[in-house]
């Protein structure tokens, strides 16, 4: 016998396992058919691009959908086939469905390039502008838009003003589409198009709000009081948005809140500070917080936006791990991440402080990704991580990157001018970077230790590096350039050796020049009475009156006529020099000229003055350099709009739908059929053992027939109360008939309410059991 099961089993696995191998050979074929005609679409041979044309011409569906196919797999690939714009727009009727969808796909495409063709058929686009599908409406709506002719646009106006009260979602958030392109085709009917607006700000879908967001921005972006009704509302919204409406409506809001609410105000009380902050303004915060954790890039920048400029100083440190998680998408999503948090870190550099490490250079960062790191490095310098940074620092040094090298060296520089305890190990590696043999190298040392010594003789202090031969005053500093000067050959570097040392080079670059002309001016004002200084200088002025370089040219009238009183030296009547008129100032005068306030040097931070006021999300702060049309944020205001303005239907708080309580009685016809109520096992849990648990605690059944047992043994126990629960339900029974007839005749009755309370009885001990 059990030889004949195995036998009978072995063979319906058999069959089973062929019907399962046929079924996914079908599908597999399928599928490979397919994948074959996609490829054949998007691979068609020239011979059957010249077959497109009598393919649209024919009266075929079948011939015009292949055409159709091969046309936008064309586009995809970037070839123009608006040659056959003619017989494409002819097909705009037809009663194919899935024709019409590639014909207007074909459309939007090219209507803008053949206005007058498009024309021809704006009958049939106003005429599917009532077509059941909403996607026909949709795409009649962006084909009609997209037609830029200006005496179309009343016509425009209204398909407009119909789909924004389509009762779909998606037509609605065409229509908001096509409000910029009517606009801009036609600026003369914005009044009519704000009063859309209005409209679709009313609506209840998520679906279209992102895109009348961009509408409002592009037809009245001063009309902020139009989002008085529906501001609360917008922001409840947010949270059920696409990505892309969640983008644009919170840049709005943003602009909404900094010109219609108050400014955060941060007071001293006896326990510390205190925020006040705008219950609106919270509403706002609390409903973009979630989104901080959306997949999409775009939208966690636009929710730290809204945190930089309208958060309280508590609430800024909610966008620093969001800002970093950015980091590690792409590197396109790290060049534009960066440029926010160094937006934020040149405000508030202790939020990102302590997370310096993720800002670390390596060797694969694109080179403006390594210019941000640098700045955002010099920017999180502190008495903690300093000696961390300078290590990177000298490590950068030996990039092959000469921009990496210079921002590196400079900040070696600028750690020692922000934190005192580091100048000794800064100078250190900056004179061992002298002796390099890599230009840039040298040229940037050279830069960074002329800045440290001005800066030190300006403050009178001393800078001491230790070496074997001792400590280096600021001078040993000066005569250890100069004797180098030989090997320096960047024109900045031999430049700054030369204003530091008083050398003098005649063959040199026009910066150098400029630098030797002043410094000889200089030497003559401190020792006028010195007659070699006084032909040097008759020399070197003489020299650059003439130089092909119209600086250094006017550099030398300058200082020759601001020298003239200080020795007659310089015109004596030898060279025939006539006496110039004017002012002639004294040698103390001359002096405070040259001399006074060139010591004082500013700290260099690092960043570009255009950089330091870029705005958070503008294209400015990724790219460097001011833009015209750039995105820009209102000023605070002091005391902001009153809050009724805001109030709405939709702010009236909703009553909380709770369980509807059981009725106090329950019908007779449920109480006589909960004797045949079936009891039903619940399974205890995880267990393994698959045991069941009754609810009221009185023990654990293993299997059925003990179930069984318990329950015979339980209704003997209680047989009292059975007998009395039967009698009254015989009583409900022989008044079944009764009732019914009742109810035929219209006539209420009361129900028992002794059968109907022991019903109900064991209607509960019923479902005691079932639990």
């Amino acid at each position: 016998m059990s030889g004949l099961n195995l036998e009978s089993f072995a063979e319906n696995a058999s069959r089973l396992g062929t019907r399962l191998q046929e079924t996914i050979s079908e599908h597999t074929r399928d599928l490979s058919i397919a994948r074959a005609s996609s490829a054949g679409y998007l691979d068609t041979p020239e011979e059957k691009v010249r077959l497109i044309r009598k393919q649209l011409d024919s009266n075929s569906d079948r011939e015009k959908l292949d055409a159709m196919k091969r046309l936008i797999a064309l586009i995809s690939k970037g070839r123009n086939v608006s040659e056959y714009f003619a017989q494409v727009v002819k097909n705009v009727a037809s009663h194919n469905l899935e024709i019409r969808k590639l014909v207007y796909i074909y459309l939007l495409r090219y209507a803008e390039q053949e206005p007058d063709l498009a024309l021809l058929s704006i009958n049939t686009f106003q005429k599917d502008l009532s077509d059941p599908n909403p996607l026909i409406r949709a795409m009649a709506l962006r084909v009609l838009s997209g037609i830029r002719v200006p005496m179309i646009g009343s016509i425009v106006v209204l398909a407009i003003k119909k789909c924004a009260a389509d009762i779909s979602p998606y037509v609605k958030k065409a229509a908001a589409q096509a409000i910029p392109k009517c606009y801009s085709l036609d600026s003369s009917h914005q009044p009519e198009l704000i009063t859309i607006i209005s409209t679709l700000l009313r609506d209840r879908s998520p679906l279209p709000i992102g895109s009348v967001a961009v509408a409002f921005e592009a037809v009245c972006p001063t009309r902020l009081d139009l989002f008085h009704q529906h501001y609360r509302r917008l922001c409840r919204t947010l949270i059920d948005m696409d990505d892309w409406g969640q983008v644009d409506l919170l840049n709005l809001l943003v602009r909404y809140a900094r010109t219609m609410l108050p400014r955060p105000v941060i007071t001293e009380d006896a326990d510390g500070q205190s925020e006040e902050v705008d219950p609106d303004l919270k509403l706002l915060l609390s409903s973009a917080e979630p989104l901080f954790q959306s997949n999409n890039p775009a939208v966690v920048l636009a929710v730290a936006r809204a945190f930089y400029y309208l958060g309280p100083p508590s609430e800024m440190k909610k966008i620093v791990s969001p800002l970093l998680r950015l980091l590690h998408i792409s590197p396109e999503i790290e060049r534009v991440t960066l440029s926010y948090i160094l937006v934020v870190a040149r405000s508030s550099p202790s939020l990102f402080t302590p997370h310096y490490t993720s800002f670390l250079v390596r060797t694969d960062d694109i080179r403006q990704v390594k210019k941000d790191k640098m700045q955002l490095l010099r920017l999180l310098i502190s008495a903690e991580n300093h000696q961390a940074l300078l290590r990177e620092f000298i490590y950068y040094a030996d990039d092959s990157d000469d921009d990496l090298v210079a921002d590196a060296i400079q900040a070696i520089g600028y750690c020692a001018r922000l934190v005192p305890e580091s100048t000794q190990q800064c100078l250190t590696a900056l004179m061992s970077f002298i002796q390099s043999k890599h230009d840039p190298v040298v040229a940037n040392a050279v830069l960074v230790l002329k800045s440290l010594v001005q800066l030190s003789l300006h403050h009178h202090q001393t800078l001491t590096i230790a070496s074997t031969s001792g400590a280096y005053s600021p001078m040993a500093i000066i005569s250890r350039l100069a004797y180098r000067i030989e090997e320096i050959r960047h024109p900045k570097a031999r430049a700054c050796v030369l204003w530091l040392v008083a050398g003098f080079f005649t063959k040199e670059t026009p910066y150098v020049k400029l630098q030797t002309v002043t410094l000889a001016a200089k030497l003559l004002v401190l020792c006028p009475s010195d007659r070699t200084l006084g032909l040097l200088n008759r020399y070197v002025l003489s020299l650059a009156r003439y130089d092909l370089n119209f600086d250094v040219r006017d550099r030398a009238r300058m200082l020759g006529s601001l020298l003239s009183g200080v020795t007659s030296v310089l015109h004596s009547d030898e060279d025939g020099h006539e006496d110039q008129g004017g002012v002639v100032l004294r040698r103390e005068q001359v002096k405070m000229v040259l001399f006074e306030g060139k010591q004082d040097v500013s700290l260099d931070t690092g960043i570009p003055v255009d950089d330091r006021h870029a705005l958070l999300g503008s294209l400015s702060a990724v790219v460097g350099r001011d833009l015209t049309y750039d995105s820009y944020l209102p000023d605070w205001l002091e005391e902001g709009t009153e809050s009724s303005l805001r109030d709405s239907e939709y702010d009236a708080p909703q009553v909380p739908i709770h369980a509807q309580p059981l009725p106090s009685a329950i019908p007779r016809s449920i109480a006589s059929s909960s004797k045949n109520t079936p009891v039903i096992l619940t399974p205890t849990g995880p267990s393994p053992s698959g045991s069941f648990v009754r609810q009221n605690g009185k023990s654990d059944w293993t299997d059925l027939d003990k179930f069984y047992a318990e329950t015979e043994s339980t209704e003997e126990e209680e047989g009292t109360e059975e007998e009395a629960v039967e009698s009254d339900e015989e009583e409900a029974d022989s008044n079944e008939d009764g009732d019914s007839e009742e109810e035929e005749e219209g006539s209420a009755e009361e129900p028992d309410t002794d059968s109907v309370d022991e019903g109900k009885g064991e209607s509960e001990d019923v479902l005691h059991h079932a639990r």
